[in-house]
């Protein structure tokens, strides 16, 4: 499956996905955000049964408002339409696979 771009006109439709979530707000000038987004591709890819989107900071400044991102590469978690967990900076692909899988 590939990643959705995420906007503030989807977002209801996959928050409320069956499936768990895992959004990654970045932005384009973001080099650690760089470093993680292959990683999200590679994870959407190869895990169907999650639901994978990235969120462009600097074009949905409302939705990282609404996440309360602060600092970027943030990866939000969501099940059952709530965020279960966030995290920011940096990870490898055990750790968003972990975040997934909590």
């Amino acid at each position: 499956m590939s990643v959705l771009t995420v906007d503030k006109d989807n977002l209801d439709s996959i928050k409320n996905s069956s499936r768990p979530v895992l959004l990654d707000f970045y932005a384009d000038w973001c080099g650690p955000c760089r470093m993680v987004s292959p990683i999200v591709d590679e994870i959407a890819e190869e895990n169907p049964q999650y639901l994978v989107g990235k969120v462009n900071v600097d074009r949905e400044p409302e939705l990282a408002q609404e996440f309360k991102v602060m600092s970027i590469p943030t990866l939000a978690v969501i099940k059952d339409g709530k965020v279960i967990q966030q995290s920011t900076g940096a990870k490898q692909k055990p750790q968003i696979l972990a975040m997934l899988e909590g």
